[in-house]
């Protein structure tokens, strides 16, 4: 099956369904999409970290003390 028609599958089974199913799908998807977003920034952190793009405590309270200038 092709995503188009996922997608249109998808809207007629939301269209047809109660509140319940309808909650409970969204509760799913928006803790798969948050989940992933999280799955990333990890993922890029692990990266700076390898990279040495990282900043000791002090550092980090300059930057911040510099912000307020």
């Amino acid at each position: 099956m092709s995503t188009l028609e996922l997608k249109k599958e998808l809207h007629l089974i939301i269209d047809n369904s109660d509140t319940n199913l309808v909650e409970g799908f969204y509760a799913i998807i928006t803790a798969y999409i948050e989940k992933s977003k999280n799955s990333q920034m990890i993922a890029e952190s692990e990266e700076d970290i390898k990279s040495g793009r990282i900043h000791n405590q002090n550092e980090v309270r300059k930057i911040i003390e510099s912000w307020k200038e």
